[in-house]
């Protein structure tokens, strides 16, 4: 004699619900960043290409503009490589919120964003576990960079090692803020061709409307005028006074303030328009 089913349906899960509404949001970011974190980790091109993205840079800007040194209005008694390495770190971690939205867009054109959208997994999650992805690979190409620096050029801060550190995190949260204007972008696009164009035009004015390789006094007057409300002009004088005195002063916060609201805004428009029927 069998017993009976413990449900009116045999087959019906003993919660009495057939809905399943997936694993814990911290959960699935964790996931989804390891998955994101494979690719960096196992893929060797991409380490190969990051140090010599990172070669090509020190070489090209430390050496090309090294005269700047020279000019008037230049600080005095600073060498042009420890002007511009604090720039070069903001640079390079930029570039990996740049990789962070093309993997967004790399998801959208193989289906996999698709497949992740059909299932219960908050949007939200597939964006930050991209952004997570992003920051370890700027935390990497950081660690390149500085390792190059110092090999190739002698480069050591006078701020020392906590200032150096201090400016690494500092760029790190204003890049990782940042690439979220990049993820937006890759939601609306979902073309990693189109995307990279983009990203050039944004790039170049927030790199270059800045006092990233010349100082602010050398710049004309409009661009000057500009580059006084670009929060990567904020960033990168807060990263210079760590590396080369160790402190920095109120324009961190500015810089912190000013990134962290473009990243709740266009995070927010990343995630509508990720949640948006296609």
């Amino acid at each position: 004699m069998t017993a009976p089913p413990l449900t009116d349906h045999p087959h019906e899960p003993l919660t009495g619900s057939d809905d399943w509404h997936g694993a814990a949001t911290t959960t699935q970011i964790a996931i989804l960043t390891a998955r994101s974190m494979r690719a960096l980790v196992l893929d060797r091109r991409l380490l190969i290409i990051g140090v010599v993205e990172s070669l090509i840079m020190l070489i090209a800007f430390g050496q090309v503009f090294s005269g700047l040194a020279y000019a008037p209005g230049f600080p005095a008694h600073i060498k042009y490589i420890d002007f511009l390495f604090p720039a070069l770190m903001l640079t390079t971690t930029l570039q990996s919120g740049i990789q962070a939205g093309i993997g967004v867009t790399d998801d959208a054109q193989s289906g996999i964003l698709d497949r992740l959208r059909s299932m219960p997994v908050w949007p939200g999650s597939i964006l930050i576990a991209r952004s997570l992805a992003g920051l370890a690979r700027g935390a990497l190409r950081l660690l390149v960079l500085l390792t190059l620096a110092r090999a190739l050029f002698g480069y050591h801060p006078a701020g020392g090692v906590e200032g150096l550190l201090a400016a690494a995190a500092l760029s790190l949260a204003v890049s990782w803020s940042l690439s979220w204007l990049f993820i937006a972008l890759a939601c609306w696009i979902h073309q990693s061709e189109a995307l990279h164009a983009t990203a050039g035009l944004v790039m170049f004015p927030l790199m270059y409307a800045s006092n990233a390789f010349v100082p602010m006094d050398g710049l004309p007057g409009w661009l000057r005028w500009i580059a006084r409300y670009n929060p990567i002009t904020h960033g990168i004088n807060s990263a210079r006074d760590l590396c080369l005195t160790g402190t920095t002063g109120p324009g961190v916060l500015t810089a912190i303030l000013a990134s962290l609201l473009i990243a709740t805004a266009a995070a927010t428009t990343a995630t509508k328009a990720l949640s948006r029927p296609r």
